[in-house]
């Protein structure tokens, strides 16, 4: 039985798919530079799997190994249980990245038509035009397209050859809050009809929405993995966030306070028993406002994580 769009697959059935792709001890080295540093990574059919990390972390090198772009100074990558650039597997492969360009004096429909005929059993244009909410912009130049309308070409694109592996480098940007939502919800459609799905953003919300497994790298080697939800407890305590006269010194001396930090008008605290450090604060200044008491968010647990290793 298929999960449905609000309930995805759970995580210890994704893991017992089988590996649609794999790197295994990859080492990446560029001269003196070590990009990738014995990385073991495996994607599963039908999981959404967040790669996450700093700029230069090593993201884009595992990318261009999966896809067969280079080759490994290491280890062994394997996708569909294949050489990536073997022209058999390239064709099960679909990707979406930032440095994709596509001529903007063709109509989304001849872009649509081109990349299908790339592909042996290529998706259905009304299928490619549903997924990718193109419904309207077919006769449309590219060219002549907003930011936001691109990107959901661009994916469409990324589909069109109906791939068991995708790969979406920050997809959602330029799309507006709506936009961004109905994309998710195609996402989570290609996880549940099986695909894997290799997702980089730096939106982290995004990445907590849609992830089954969130995988964290910083200089080439692996700081963290599990669920989104087994991330976030690598920050211990919640937050508070709220507008007070209070010191931050003072706060920061208050009993199980982690952090202080300021956020415009307003303090955010991250504590582990926020409810008397709160106490305390009323206590102190009777004005507290705007207050907000929530979990730690997976944000937080990025920051902790790759300011630690820094």
């Amino acid at each position: 039985m298929l999960a449905t769009l609000d309930e995805p697959t759970p995580v210890y059935s994704i893991l017992r798919s089988p590996a649609v792709a794999r790197l295994h001890s990859v080492t990446k080295r560029y001269g003196a530079i070590t990009a990738l540093d014995t990385l073991n990574l495996a994607i599963n059919a039908g999981e959404v799997l967040a790669l996450l990390g700093p700029n230069g972390a090593g993201k884009t090198t595992a990318i261009r190994l999966l896809l067969g772009l280079i080759s490994p100074t290491a280890g062994s990558v394997r996708v569909m249980g294949r050489d990536p650039r073997d022209s058999a597997t390239r064709t099960r492969i679909g990707a979406m990245l930032q440095v994709t360009r596509v001529p903007e004096t063709l109509r989304v429909r001849e872009h649509i038509d081109l990349f299908r005929s790339y592909y042996p059993h290529p998706m259905s244009v009304a299928e490619i035009v549903r997924l990718a909410r193109l419904e309207g912009l077919e006769d449309r130049f590219f060219g002549k397209l907003s930011g936001g309308q691109k990107q959901r070409v661009l994916f469409g694109l990324a589909i069109c050859g109906n791939p068991d592996l995708v790969f979406l480098d920050e997809p959602t940007v330029g799309l507006d809050i709506e936009s961004r939502r109905a994309l998710w919800a195609q996402v989570r459609e290609l996880a549940a009809r099986g695909k894997a799905v290799l997702l980089t953003t730096h939106y982290l919300e995004e990445a907590d929405a849609l992830a089954h497994r969130v995988i964290v790298i910083d200089k080439g080697k692996i700081l963290a993995e599990g669920t989104p939800a087994q991330i976030k407890t690598r920050v211990t305590g919640r937050r508070i966030r709220c507008v007070t006269d209070c010191d931050h010194s003072w706060l920061r001396a208050l009993p199980g306070v982690a952090d202080v930090q300021p956020d415009r008008d307003a303090v955010v605290i991250t504590a582990t028993a926020p409810e008397a450090v709160l106490r305390e604060m009323f206590l102190h200044d009777a004005t507290v406002s705007d207050l907000e008491v929530s979990t730690a968010a997976l944000e937080d647990a990025f920051l902790a994580l790759t300011q630690a290793q820094a």
